[in-house]
């Protein structure tokens, strides 16, 4: 553990006091919904709900990715999300003129990715719904991205991820911890995936961890590793890198958690340099300068930039200053452990049936 690791530990347990008030009004606010002093909206459709009850990234994008990818050929599906960092306002629903800067990065990756799905961005879902039912006629089922905590709505299925580094059941509340609900908030999940888990994860350490998450009898837990597919150039996707260790790649990311990433390049290539940026960083032409002479600088024969998809879609607009540059993306996707993926999908299908078995019953 480096000297700015133990600093910044150190500086977030003098916080702890700024954690207790922040645990306080959180508590308050989950009572007064729970008491129906604050009252929940629910709607004729089908809702998918996910999230997490921490700050940062526990992997929600490849999962709605995964449920996008698992119901849009037999429902049609909208994904709703807050649009972080994005420099409009209000309700938006994308097209085919509309870029990262407007959506957000993690939307506009949806958009890019999946074109049979509707994909729309507002801060306040609740007056987003209806906007969006009204928008896509014949609309099947709404996924929102990132919403457990907003409990203005009622989703008829909730998702909630926790990094298998970082389990909500042995964190405290931000800016202590990363916690930013309650951990008891868990039992209003349906399904708890652990996410980011060792791809060797034991029979053994699997019901240690469902143990200590201790999952009421209704709720289903799985387990998932980051899966890392062939990297594909930025501007042409049947350009693909098979990556090797006689690779040298420079890494640009600005996710919130690159640990797991930069791992995976630690075993698959002869070695790595690391251009980080905050969490949903936009870049400027400065950027990009930085990036080409580091890159320049970089003396092998086999060498190439690795970006994420979610920086991609912040990086894709500068064709004319990355034309010429090996600039590759990484994709990923959730691996189900223990063979568990056809139980987890058929959770998902089933609620979807159920919901229109009883909805054409009535």
């Amino acid at each position: 553990m480096n000297f700015n690791t133990i600093f910044l530990k150190s500086f977030r347990v003098l916080l702890l006091p700024l954690a207790i008030i922040y645990g306080w009004i959180i508590a308050v606010r989950n009572w007064l919904y729970n008491k129906q002093y604050l009252k929940s909206v629910g709607f004729n459709i089908p809702i998918i709900c996910i999230g997490n009850l921490s700050l940062g990234g526990t992997g929600k994008s490849p999962m709605v990715e995964h449920l996008l990818s698992l119901l849009s050929e037999k429902y049609k599906v909208a994904t709703l999300s807050r649009g972080y960092k994005r420099k409009s306002k209000g309700y938006a629903l994308a097209n085919l003129n509309t870029t990262a800067l407007e959506i957000g990065d993690e939307p506009m990756q949806f958009h890019i990715k999946q074109p049979n799905v509707s994909v729309a961005v507002c801060e306040r879902r609740i007056e987003a719904i209806p906007q969006l039912i009204q928008d896509i006629p014949h609309l099947q089922a709404i996924i929102l991205d990132d919403a457990f905590q907003h409990r203005e709505i009622i989703a008829g299925l909730n998702i909630i991820l926790t990094d298998y580094n970082n389990l909500y059941c042995d964190d405290i509340f931000f800016p202590t911890g990363d916690l930013r609900d309650e951990r008891k908030s868990s039992k209003r999940a349906d399904i708890i995936v652990v996410t980011k888990c060792p791809s060797d994860l034991s029979e053994a350490e699997r019901d240690e961890i469902i143990e200590k998450l201790y999952p009421e009898q209704h709720q289903s837990v799985f387990f998932t590793s980051i899966a890392y597919e062939k990297p594909y150039h930025i501007y042409n996707p049947n350009d693909q890198w098979t990556l090797s260790l006689n690779d040298e790649v420079l890494l640009v990311c600005g996710i919130a958690n690159p640990l797991p990433l930069k791992e995976y390049l630690h075993e698959n290539t002869n070695t790595y340099y690391q251009i980080s940026y905050s969490d949903h960083h936009i870049f400027s032409i400065e950027d990009l300068n930085e990036i080409k002479e580091k890159f320049d600088q970089i003396t092998s024969n086999s060498k190439l930039i690795l970006t994420t998809e979610k920086d991609a879609v912040r990086l894709v607009k500068y064709t004319e200053e990355l034309h010429n540059i090996p600039l590759y993306v990484l994709p990923i996707k959730p691996q189900f452990l223990f063979n568990a993926e056809t139980v987890f999908n058929d959770l998902v299908v089933d609620y979807l049936a159920q919901f229109y078995t009883n909805t054409n019953g009535n």
